[in-house]
């Protein structure tokens, strides 16, 4: 069995990521053009920020943010929706702690706990099945964000409501795609992406399969890297040589946990309980088809969306006119290009999903480099 500390155990070693530091700048001078590579997660994007790796890279190879995390990607009236689900009377939302103080239109989850909403932030889905069974008279509803990475959670929590019979539990599903997106980026005309890093912890659910499709129609390399500084210059060291010698693959840096089929299991649990929506709204992306999930027909009693129709917004809310958060998901801007980046938009007062989130690209610049970045 593997153990944990084997996923991060000398992978932050300074020694370690120079020589990667040198590897790549010998091989960079071989590049036929420059090599712009989005790390699709936040997760990297922070990594790539923490521990300074864009510095250590030669002027020919820069790093894109893209999407970055689903609470970064979640419009504004699904967040609507979370608050009034939880102005209800009667209901208690339950949610994973990232999506607490994310704004929608009508302010954030927090603020409306501060005038009496019931919202509570969840660390394990799970918990949501004893305050459901704590409060038999309410209504519960999860409402469930995240990648490919924590879908298989939600179906085990949909499944042991199930078997409990405990109906007092209702799903409002976000559950989003990482392909699709992808797909959605380098579909854009002004994009400047030809290389990828993805994230480690979809593949091990999804399999590091799921890429070849994007490598074959765009013929651009995608590796798939763990999250420390060593699995990230490795991973662009991989990406380069990729581009060197002229190939598109798709490439497992992270081979201490993902495989091409990915973890079969899940996904058959996954497809038990979901189905794909035809089309889902991404912020800062727009319309994506079949780039999210919903509930199976079976579980329609269990569908807050359903439920709650009556009292949902059905129209599409854009962000504020001076956030640039849209096309920073795109990989189109970076954060100090917007004007409101560290001024009228901070961590503590964030404008926009990408400085709200943990993982959000915003978020990780004001964190690790202030205001004055460079652009």
């Amino acid at each position: 069995m593997l153990d944990l500390k084997q996923l991060f155990d000398g992978f932050r070693n300074p020694e370690t990521v120079r020589h990667l530091a040198d590897a790549i700048r010998l091989e960079a001078v071989k590049l036929p053009e420059s090599l712009n590579i989005m790390e699709v997660c936040g997760g990297h994007t922070h990594t790539i920020m923490k521990f300074g790796l864009k510095a250590l890279l030669p002027e020919n190879i820069q790093f894109i943010h893209g999407p970055g995390c689903p609470v970064c990607v979640m419009p504004k009236e699904r967040i609507d929706h979370a608050i009034t689900l939880a102005e209800q009377p009667d209901v208690i939302l339950v949610t994973l702690g990232d999506m607490i103080r994310v704004p929608g239109s009508k302010g954030s989850l927090a603020e409306c706990r501060a005038k009496g909403g019931d919202v509570r932030p969840l660390y394990d889905p799970l918990d949501a099945l004893r305050i459901a069974e704590e409060n038999p008279t309410k209504t519960v509803v999860f409402f469930a964000i995240g990648f490919e990475t924590s879908t298989p959670m939600t179906a085990v929590l949909l499944q042991q409501a199930e078997a409990k019979g405990i109906d007092n539990l209702l799903f409002h599903i976000n559950h989003v795609l990482v392909p699709p997106a992808v797909d959605a980026v380098m579909d854009d005309p002004q994009v400047r992406v030809n290389a990828f890093i993805g994230p480690s912890h979809v593949s091990v659910i999804q399999g590091a399969d799921i890429y070849q499709p994007l490598v074959e129609k765009y013929q651009t390399p995608v590796v798939v890297s763990g999250f420390e500084p060593v699995d990230v210059m490795e991973a662009v060291l991989r990406i380069v040589r990729q581009k060197a010698a002229g190939e598109t693959s798709v490439d497992i840096q992270y081979s201490r946990a993902v495989s091409p089929e990915g973890n079969v299991g899940a996904q058959q649990l996954v497809q038990s309980c979901f189905e794909t929506r035809d089309e889902f709204r991404w912020r800062g992306l727009g319309p994506i088809k079949n780039s999210a999930l919903k509930l199976k027909p079976q579980f329609a009693h269990r569908d807050a969306e359903l439920r709650f129709d009556s009292v949902l917004t059905h129209e599409e809310i854009n962000d504020h006119k001076a956030c640039q958060c849209g096309d920073i998901l795109r990989g189109l801007a970076k954060p100090a290009d917007c004007r409101v980046f560290g001024r009228g938009c901070t961590p503590q007062r964030p404008l926009g999903s990408c400085m709200v989130s943990s993982e959000g690209a915003c978020n990780a610049y004001y964190r690790y480099q202030g205001v004055l970045n460079e652009k």
